[in-house]
């Protein structure tokens, strides 16, 4: 199995259910987006805010450049992180500009990815504690986290009423074969 290419299929998946599920949010007006529906991180809104935050976390730790994954503000300051559950955004507009963006980085990222650093283990620490996996294993990790909690934005659309469609990674494969 090449890992490269299955994590590059994974990177494209995010940015195609993302860029479906943001125009299905956005469609719906901020008290809808906000209102708490039980989920992990209460809202619709609230649960696209922790994926963002969680993407950007694991994208400084498989980069090791903080800096380029911080959430600013509108003025440019760091947003320091407190919490899993915490609003990076009030804004849609602002969380969706801001997904686009970090689904660019991460496809980037993965582009550049080889067999060799797959191998080595990431280490880094959480809370004052040390955690150490092998890469391929956080990856794997990362991207599962991604569609875990798309699946929950997914059934609370569909809660509401709103179809979100087909969210199978086998359909992208299929639409990226289609002959023009």
């Amino acid at each position: 199995m090449n890992w490269i290419e299955h994590y590059r299929s994974l990177a494209r998946y995010n940015v195609w259910m993302n860029n479906k599920l943001y125009r299905l949010v956005g469609e719906l007006d901020d008290a809808e987006r906000r209102r708490d529906r039980g989920a992990f991180f209460k809202s619709i809104h609230g649960t696209l805010n922790h994926l963002l935050l969680a993407d950007r976390t694991w994208m400084a730790r498989f980069t090791g450049d903080a800096d380029r994954f911080s959430s600013r503000d509108a003025s440019g300051k760091v947003i320091e992180i407190t919490s899993l559950g915490q609003e990076l955004y009030a804004d849609f507009t602002e969380l969706s500009r801001e997904r686009e963006k970090t689904d660019a980085d991460i496809l980037a990222w993965v582009d550049q990815l080889d067999e060799g650093a797959l191998s080595r283990d990431l280490t880094y620490l959480r809370s004052g504690t040390r955690h150490s996996y092998p890469l391929w294993f956080a990856v794997s990790h990362f991207f599962n986290h991604q569609t875990h909690h798309r699946g929950q934005v997914t059934t609370l659309l569909s809660q509401m009423g709103i179809d979100p469609g087909v969210t199978d990674l086998l359909v992208l494969l299929w639409e990226e074969r289609r002959p023009l």
